[in-house]
């Protein structure tokens, strides 16, 4: 659904070149409590007019400003009469479009940079000295000269053009990336354009959010439509139930699917907290066996995903069969990462891998989706979650994929290999949960890789499977960076699935932030 939630209050319209920091930039304006939307740069300029911005900010992007085949804003963006803020490559376009000089530089400046304020305007007016500042640079072209009506507000040490202003108009360029964490003050920069120049007021708050999606829900489905929802019972699924309940109440059912890739006595925790703790009307699909058929001889990450959304609807279509009700909407518990990730949403950011619930739908299912999270974050999610009044067991419940276990075994699917990799992500939680840092992780699980290894055990020869921790911090799940966890923690945790989960013999920790990789190994 298309989400227009704040009429009367000022709002950010962020128009996206590809930048794979574009959510980012949506993320920390939405915690300042101010509501925006991405929209691809080539918006129609009537849309964008209609839309109807306190302020624009044009993000960051993998092409080059001054290639023949470089994307460009509507030069009409310009001429709206609102503040805009340009990003990386936006900066680049908007000097470009108001005559200074853009050019590719002889190499890439990318990672830990500082720069140097010699003007407080825009974003900068966060800033109060000359103090050297850290940000985080990644561009290929640079601003050698400024636009007519422009000037240099601040360069980085090495005499680089870093931020550029027309006061006059309230434009204002970056050459860095105040979105990312990498850049300390960076969210005081956002504040400073967002609040105090656009003049937004914190009004997205998490009632002000519930209010909104129960609002919408009940505008798309009307006063008779039924909901069918597929409950996972992780807390996208769960938060969308509890919203579309709340909205309209008993002409919700929803379908808890056990698919054979749950982990440890999962299937019996869903039923227990959300059916009998929480009330919400909950039917169980006994579906393993047809899921597990179904993926038979199938090792390729797209391919299990696809199967498995495939299947997915075929469950809930034959479990709304067997209500005997006659079901209009299908609900999804679809995030803003999970949409970017999968298709060029909003714009053209590269795609990385697509998820089970954004696409592949059968041209034949003839419910339609209610996606109330669609524009929402993991950590507002949460939040609103919580103010839902879902337990703690649900709300604070780790990140669980949607394809589950078959995609954190890298190789085709058998009843032995979700053992393996079920008994060893037990032990991985376990560990872990009794560690006193654990609630500062943002994951922690066990992957079975496709690799056996010779060991020794008892005096004998062994040749069995090894078996990965992937642990993570983040704030959103849309960067991440392995923690330099205890020795005695990860000894211990590897002592125990060798011991205790008959056919592995080697456990390895993954080191891999995100980016280049991602959370989940498929």
């Amino acid at each position: 659904m298309t989400a227009h939630p704040v009429p009367d209050e000022p709002r950010i319209l962020v128009l996206d070149f590809g930048s794979q920091y574009t959510m980012l930039i949506a993320r920390r304006i939405r915690e300042l409590q101010v509501y925006c939307e991405i929209h691809p740069y080539n918006t129609p300029l009537a849309d964008i007019e209609a839309f109807g911005a306190a302020g624009l900010i044009l993000s960051g992007g993998p092409a080059s400003c001054v290639a023949d085949d470089a994307p460009h804003a509507d030069p009409g963006v310009f001429d709206l009469g609102v503040p805009t803020l340009g990003i990386c490559y936006g900066a680049q376009d908007m000097t470009r479009h108001f005559g200074g000089d853009v050019q590719a530089s002889d190499k890439r400046e990318y990672g830990p940079a500082r720069i140097i304020a010699n003007a407080f305007a825009g974003p900068l007016a966060a800033l109060d000295d000359n103090t050297p500042e850290a940000v985080w640079m990644s561009h290929g072209d640079r601003i050698e000269a400024p636009a007519p009506g422009f000037e240099v507000i601040a360069h980085s040490e090495d005499g680089v053009v870093a931020a550029v202003a027309d006061v006059t108009h309230h434009r204002y360029g970056v050459q860095f990336h105040p979105e990312v964490v990498h850049t300390p003050r960076g969210r005081e920069m956002l504040s400073a354009f967002v609040i105090d120049i656009c003049g937004c007021r914190p009004t997205w708050t998490p009632e002000h959010i519930v209010d909104v999606l129960v609002r919408q829900i009940r505008e798309q489905v009307g006063e008779d439509g039924r909901v069918l929802c597929g409950l996972s019972g992780g807390v996208d699924s769960s938060v969308a139930a509890a919203l579309v309940h709340r909205a309209i109440g008993d002409r919700l059912t929803c379908v808890f699917v056990d698919n054979g890739l749950l982990r440890k006595g999962e299937a019996h925790q869903v039923e227990h907290v959300l059916g009998r703790e929480l009330g919400l009307p909950i039917v169980v699909a006994d579906a393993k066996q047809q899921f597990l058929d179904a993926l038979a001889g199938v090792d390729d990450p797209e391919k299990k995903r696809k199967i498995i959304g495939h299947v997915f609807i075929e469950v809930f279509e034959e479990s709304a069969k067997n209500s005997g009700e006659q079901f209009d909407y299908l609900c999804q518990g679809t995030l803003y990462p999970d949409v970017i990730e999968s298709v060029s949403f909003k714009g053209p950011s590269a795609t990385i891998k697509s998820h089970h619930n954004v696409g592949g739908l059968p041209d034949w299912m003839r419910m339609e989706l209610v996606e109330p999270l669609r524009e929402l974050f993991k950590d507002e999610v949460r939040v609103i979650g919580r103010t839902l009044g879902l337990p703690s067991a649900v709300v604070d419940r780790q990140p669980f994929p949607g394809p589950g276990l078959a995609i954190r075994i890298l190789s085709d699917i058998t009843d032995e290999r979700l053992r393996l990799v079920r008994e060893a992500d037990a032990v991985v939680r376990e560990e872990f949960e009794a560690w006193p840092g654990h609630k500062a992780l943002w994951q922690y699980f066990a992957v079975l890789l496709p690799v056996r290894s010779v060991g020794v055990m008892g005096d004998q020869r062994t040749y069995e499977a090894t078996c990965a921790i992937r642990c993570v911090t983040s704030v959103d799940g849309m960067t991440a960076d392995w923690p330099d966890l205890p020795r005695d923690l990860l000894a211990r945790t590897s002592t125990r699935i060798i011991n205790e989960v008959r056919g592995i013999n080697r456990v390895v920790y993954d080191i891999t932030s995100k980016p280049p990789g991602t959370i989940e190994w498929e």
